[in-house]
């Protein structure tokens, strides 16, 4: 069964993560994602490892698992756009592309000849999107930015880590670029609401989205925690802001994740630890008291969660009803049995022999079928396959193109 996007051409001449994630998950949807690459070298994130994929045989091929973990589904081009041959090859493959997904710095696919103000004559049903660490305008839209540097300019690290005061206290950034991810995420939303309006305009659009707008926008309940009060918030570790008790604790042998989410909860989960009058206590009796006594609370909850193991907790407070879970690390979470069940890892035959892990999509669809059936590919694996395909190029012209360094 066909994806939701079959038949949707997207032109990838994004890399590094934001980008390849938005096109990958159109990948996944059933687009058809053409990824542009120099050919020397490629998507940056090619390089970097290790680690990297192996082969059948057990030996480096040189894949990184960073580049396997962005690039599902698409097919790769190798096109020099720096030279006058190329640029037209992209300009070509834009005017039968129904999605151009970029981040470039801003400015520099124009200077190319291969802006939205270019390819928009060339395509009006063209829906182009340019993704830049500041955005398009404004005294820092000149500017490079990655990731981490994101998340610490846009109030992630203010309200990640431990509190001050505590050991290990300071600003943390998260585990992974979340930024940058947030940032694909809010790409595939807008390029797909973008399509559904074409359907009826018959028109196309452009799509400014940046790092910076996406980091401060996705921080949600803390931006109005903010401007409703006045204060900043501030670093409260595993802690939630809003609701306690939420957060990690000391069991008698490592440590669990409780998230009580409502009064109910609270007063299961201190009948299940054994002190069921603690939640009648006035000054814990509703969530916003148990916040504004915070300090006296959490002691007592650690004292609680301290006395017995995590496996006692995880059995007792579920069968209470109360939100738990083990911190696992990755390979215990690949061993969970739900993750299992959901068949979350995969793996797919690659090119270099053996087969890549990968991790599906977790979007279900009644009908549609996901399409995870293509390994990331090879640096220029389709060129030649897709410029005869789509442009009609034959073997003297392909063999041309590739002895002047324009396709690889």
């Amino acid at each position: 069964m066909a994806g939701p996007l079959h038949g949707v051409v997207v032109l990838d001449l994004s890399r590094i993560l934001a980008g390849p994630w938005a096109t990958q998950v159109l990948a996944d949807y059933g687009a058809e994602v053409l990824k542009v690459e120099h050919p020397q070298g490629g998507d940056d994130t090619r390089k970097w490892g290790p680690p990297w994929l192996r082969d059948g045989a057990g030996r480096e091929t040189g894949e990184s698992a960073y580049y396997l973990a962005t690039n599902r589904g698409k097919r790769s081009l190798a096109i020099d756009f720096s030279k006058p041959e190329g640029q037209d090859l992209v300009r070509r493959l834009a005017v039968e592309a129904d999605v151009l997904v970029e981040n470039f710095k801003v400015g520099g696919l124009a200077r190319h000849g291969l802006g939205w103000d270019a390819l928009s004559v060339l395509n009006p049903r063209l829906v182009y999107l340019s993704i830049s660490a500041f955005g398009q305008d404004g005294p820092d839209a000149a500017k490079p930015g990655y990731d981490a540097m994101i998340q610490a300019t846009g109030g992630l690290m203010s309200v990640t880590g431990v509190p001050d005061g505590e050991p290990g206290a300071g600003p943390q950034k998260v585990g992974v670029a979340v930024a940058d991810l947030m940032c694909g995420m809010y790409a595939v939303s807008a390029i797909l609401a973008a399509l559904h309006e074409r359907a009826g305009s018959g028109l196309g659009q452009y799509i400014d989205l940046s790092l910076l707008d996406t980091q401060v926008a996705w921080l949600a309940n803390q931006n109005l925690n903010y401007l409703v009060s006045g204060v900043p918030p501030r670093r409260q570790g595993t802690a939630h802001p809003n609701i306690v008790p939420y957060q990690a604790f000391a069991t008698a042998d490592g440590h669990l994740m409780l998230a009580v989410g409502n009064d109910a909860q609270f007063a299961r989960f201190c009948a299940a630890a054994g002190d069921a009058a603690l939640a009648d206590d006035p000054r814990y009796r509703t969530n916003s008291k148990r916040v504004a006594h915070r300090a006296e609370l959490v002691p007592r909850v650690a004292a609680l969660l301290g006395q017995r193991t995590t496996r006692h907790w995880l059995e007792a407070l579920e069968a209470a009803q109360v939100p738990c879970g083990p911190i696992n690390d990755l390979e215990q979470v690949f061993e969970e049995p739900q993750v299992r069940h959901r068949g979350l890892r995969f793996e797919l035959p690659h090119a270099l022999g053996g087969t890549v892990p990968g991790v599906r999509n977790p979007v279900r669809y009644s009908r549609s079928a996901l399409d995870d059936g293509r390994a990331p590919p090879l640096l220029g694996a389709d060129t030649r396959e897709i410029l005869a395909k789509r442009l009609g190029l034959d073997h003297p012209t392909l063999d041309g193109l590739a002895a002047r360094g324009v396709i690889a």
